[in-house]
């Protein structure tokens, strides 16, 4: 009986380490790295991979992915999944809401969430997990049961979903958010969810590191009123139009009250989501100065990282937070060097953050290995 399943062969070792590459082959047993060496023996493995030529490292964790956004959840997470997988990412962690778009349907987390693990299994390529937004009031007071029942230990905040769209201005947030009359998707509901989480870790303090709360930090005041101007002067169009929309500062304004409100709840794990100014990056650093005690992640996205408003890719590079100015780009250069911020790109043998969701699915249908070979 073969000692491995798999062993890659003679590929050029990048181990995430900071050591100069060298050769090496990889044999991996259980979908598990077990042992790296020299001329590991061809007949103690079912497969041999040759990897002459070839760079391996270790799989990346991507822990900002969203799939059932605009195709049903179980087409996304087979496509957006092998997408990742083949961009070297080999567990995904992803956004999951109530409201329009993903399931198209409001209720308790104790029927939706049983409902995405149903239509997840056996489609993601990658080990997969999910981050869920509370978005109605009454998911506060399910927080504790999705930690302990489905590992989900992280919460996101969208803080401009309460009086802007998705796609812009929009007068209908509650019936998008699919509200009841009694609900307001509003900062203090953000209060009360990191309360909630805050909670959560008193009751069981053995999740203390597990336990946290994302935050996409846009005021909807703020980018409702630029959009009005942007529109009223016609002066700017495409990406550049966009993110004067949307502008800076209301990142930064923020990212201030949510620490804040970080503080106040003693919530102390926060990740502030895919910053794409300096006005943002500024901000992060000045609150973590002002609250130290707080475990601030502050994420930096490829794409913020890669692309300025005047990239040739147009409608297909509008997201949010917007694409930026190259001078907002660079600052985030300077912020990924500094701190090595962005969250897109852990190596799988680095360990995860402390925060990661317990709820990892293994998933074996797609039998990614945690190394990839380029």
């Amino acid at each position: 009986m073969a000692d491995y399943e798999i062993i890659i062969r003679g590929g050029t070792v990048v181990d995430g380490t900071r050591t100069p590459r060298y050769v090496s082959d990889i044999a991996i047993k259980d979908g598990k790295v077990v042992r790296l060496g020299p001329e590991i023996r061809a007949e103690d493995a079912v497969e041999v991979f040759d990897a002459k030529r070839l760079l391996a490292f270790p799989g990346c964790v991507d822990a900002h992915m969203h799939v059932g956004i605009y195709r049903p959840l179980t087409e996304d997470a087979v496509s957006e999944s092998k997408a990742a997988a083949m961009g070297g990412v080999t567990s995904s962690l992803n956004y999951i809401r109530t409201g329009q778009y993903y399931l198209n349907r409001g209720g308790p987390y104790r029927e939706v969430m049983p409902e995405v693990r149903k239509l997840s299994e056996g489609r993601f390529w990658v080990d997969y997990g999910y981050h869920v937004a509370p978005i109605e009031g009454k998911h506060l007071d399910e927080m504790e049961f999705l930690a302990l029942e489905h590992g989900v230990t992280s919460f996101k905040i969208f803080m401009f979903y309460g009086g802007y769209g998705l796609h812009g201005k929009s007068s209908s947030q509650n019936q998008f958010l699919m509200l009841g009359p009694e609900d307001r998707y509003d900062i203090a509901h953000f209060e009360f969810i990191m309360r909630s989480a805050r909670a959560v870790v008193d009751r069981h303090p053995e999740l203390a590191d597990h336990i946290s709360v994302s935050l996409h930090c846009e005021l909807a005041d703020i980018l409702n009123a630029y959009t009005k101007i942007v529109e009223r002067e016609g002066k700017l169009t495409g990406l550049a139009a966009y993110s004067a929309a949307r502008p800076p500062h209301s990142e930064g304004l923020a990212i201030w009250i949510a620490s804040y409100l970080a503080n106040e709840t003693n919530c102390l794990n926060i990740n502030l989501l895919h910053l794409s100014s300096r006005k943002a990056i500024d901000a992060a650093w000045t609150m973590q100065q002002v609250f130290p005690h707080v475990a601030f992640r502050r994420e930096v996205t490829v794409g913020h990282l890669l692309l300025d408003t005047s990239c040739e890719c147009a409608v297909h590079a509008k997201v949010n937070p917007p694409i930026r100015p190259r001078e907002d780009v660079e600052a985030g250069k300077c912020e990924h060097e500094l701190e090595e911020a962005s969250r897109v790109g852990r190596f799988e043998d680095e360990g995860w953050p402390s925060t990661r969701p317990l709820g990892l699915v293994k998933e074996t249908a797609g039998s990614v290995p945690n190394w990839i070979s380029v």
